[in-house]
C-alpha cells in the first residue's frame, strides 16, 4: 500500500520515525533535522483524520532505562513542529491504555523502544562464545516477537519512516510488519524517497555515472566497492582509505592511515575496475602534515612519495582538478565519504570542493546526485549545498547496504521483497 493512496481517518497509525536526535548536556536538542523529515508522513495521518502513535529509539541503552536518552526530553520540539499537543507514554512497552484513549488528529510519543533489549532482540550478558548463546538468542527471538506484538496492538496501520534503521531487523523495524496485512502496511514518504533515490542510482542510473567513495577504511566500503563496479563509469576513491590502493602499487605513504590486511582486496579491486573498463580515479597529490592537528603546516606531495614523518590528510588540488573533471561530465553522481580529515577545518579543503562541484553538476548540468555519510552530509549542508544537489540520504548506513545490494529488513517487511 502506498501511503498516499490511503485515507487514515478513523485509523490509528503507529509510525516508526527516526528521533534519534541530538541533545546536548541540558537535554536540549541541537539539530532537529530528523523530526522536521517525519512531518509530511504525520501530518497526512493527522489531517486524514487519524491519530498517530510514534515510536523511535534514542542512543544506545542496552536494554536498559537512561533517564539521559529519554524522549521525554523531545515531546516539546515534536509538539511545536508537528503543530498538535503531543501526549507521551512513559513506558512504551505498557502503552495501551494511552493508545487507545487517542482521539482523531492526536498525537502519542512512546518512550525509547531501545529501553527493551526486546526492540533488537540480541541476548544481553552473554558472550556468542558461550555455548548458552545459541539458546539466550532463541529466547530473546521469542520475547521481540512478543514485544513486536505488543507494540502493533497500539494501532490498525504500520507506517515505516525510519530509513536510519531499515537496515536493522528489529522489533519495530521489521517484525512488527508481520501482524499487519498489505494493505494496512506502508512506507512513509520518507522512506519512499529514500528507496526512490537509491534505485535512482542502482537501477535507473543515466551515464556516464561517477561514485565518489572517500572516508577512513577500504574494509567498511569493500562491499560497496565491488558492487558498484558493475555499474559505474568512473569510481573516485579517496579519503584514508585511498592510501591503501597507493601502498599496494608500491608507493609510500609514510605515516598515512591504511589497513595492510586489505591490499590483496585493493589490488584485486583495480584488476576488477581494469577489467571491467572502469576508471578507478585515485587522488595523485595529497596535502600532509606531521601531526594530526587543525594547526599543522600543510604541505603537499605526490600521494606515492610521502615521507616517513608526514601522513596525509587532504586532497590536494591536482587531485581536485582531476576528480571535477569527471564529475562535471557525469550524468549520475554518488557520493559517500569525505576525500579529507574534513572535521578539521584546515583539512577539510579537498571535500568543500566535491561538494561544490557535486552541487555545479546537478544545478548546471542536470544530473542526478544522491549524497549520504555522516560526514558528506555535514560537508554539503556546512557549504549551504544540501538544496544543490538532487537528494541528501539520512540513513548513512541503510544506504551503503543498499548499494551494496543487501536487501533491507525494513523495506522488505513492508514491501515483501
Amino acid at each position: 500500500m502506498k501511503i498516499n493512496d490511503f485515507n487514515f481517518a478513523g485509523h490509528k497509525a503507529i509510525v516508526r520515525v527516526d528521533f534519534n536526535v541530538p541533545l546536548n548536556e541540558n537535554g536540549n536538542v541541537t539539530d532537529d533535522t530528523r523530526i522536521k523529515g517525519a512531518l509530511p508522513t504525520l501530518k497526512k495521518i493527522l489531517s486524514d483524520g487519524g491519530s498517530v502513535i510514534m515510536m523511535s529509539h534514542m542512543g544506545k541503552p542496552k536494554g536498559k532505562v537512561n533517564p539521559k536518552l529519554s524522549l521525554s526530553q523531545i515531546v516539546k520540539n515534536v509538539s511545536d513542529a508537528l503543530g498538535v499537543d503531543v501526549k507521551f507514554a512513559e513506558d512504551c512497552g505498557n502503552a495501551s491504555d494511552a493508545a487507545a484513549a487517542l482521539k482523531p488528529g492526536e498525537a502519542l510519543l512512546l518512550e525509547n523502544l531501545r529501553f527493551y533489549a526486546e526492540e533488537e532482540g540480541k541476548p544481553v550478558g552473554i558472550d556468542k562464545a558461550d555455548p548458552k548463546y545459541d539458546e539466550a538468542k532463541k529466547e530473546m527471538k521469542a520475547k521481540q516477537e512478543e514485544f513486536a506484538k505488543k507494540l502493533a496492538s497500539y494501532a490498525d496501520v504500520y507506517v515505516n519512516d525510519a530509513f536510519g534503521t531499515a537496515h536493522r531487523k528489529h522489533a519495530s523495524t521489521a517484525v512488527i510488519a508481520d501482524y499487519f496485512d498489505a494493505d494496512h502496511k506502508m512506507l512513509g514518504f520518507l522512506m519512499e524517497k529514500e528507496v526512490t533515490a537509491i534505485d535512482n542510482v542502482l537501477k535507473n542510473a543515466q551515464h556516464p555515472f561517477t561514485a565518489i567513495i572517500g572516508g577512513s577504511k577500504v574494509s567498511s566500503k569493500l562491499g560497496v566497492i565491488k558492487n558498484l563496479l558493475d555499474k559505474v563509469d568512473n569510481l573516485i576513491i579517496g579519503g584514508g582509505m585511498g592510501y591503501t590502493f597507493i601502498k599496494a602499487q608500491g608507493g609510500h605513504i609514510g605515516k598515512s592511515l591504511h589497513e595492510d590486511d586489505l591490499i590483496p582486496e585493493a589490488l584485486n579491486v583495480m584488476k576488477v575496475a581494469k577489467e571491467k573498463g572502469v576508471n578507478l580515479s585515485l587522488s595523485t597529490h595529497t596535502v600532509c602534515a606531521k601531526e594530526f592537528s587543525n594547526d599543522a603546516e600543510r604541505v603537499v606531495y605526490p600521494i606515492g612519495e610521502i615521507p616517513e614523518d608526514y601522513e596525509g590528510m587532504d586532497a590536494a588540488e591536482e587531485s581536485v582538478k582531476v576528480w571535477q573533471d569527471i564529475i562535471l561530465n557525469s550524468k549520475t553522481i554518488l557520493w559517500n565519504g569525505p576525500v579529507g580529515v574534513f572535521e578539521l577545518d584546515n583539512f577539510a579543503v579537498g571535500t568543500g570542493e566535491i561538494a561544490k562541484t557535486v552541487a555545479k553538476a546537478t544545478q548546471e548540468n542536470g544530473a542526478y546526485s544522491l549524497v549520504g555519510g555522516g560526514d558528506s552530509v555535514a560537508a554539503v549542508n556546512k557549504f549551504g549545498l544540501a538544496d544543490k544537489v538532487s537528494y541528501v540520504s539520512t540513513g548513512g548506513g541503510a544506504m551503503l547496504e543498499a548499494i551494496e545490494g543487501k536487501i533491507l529488513p525494513g523495506v522488505a517487511a513492508i514491501e515483501g521483497k
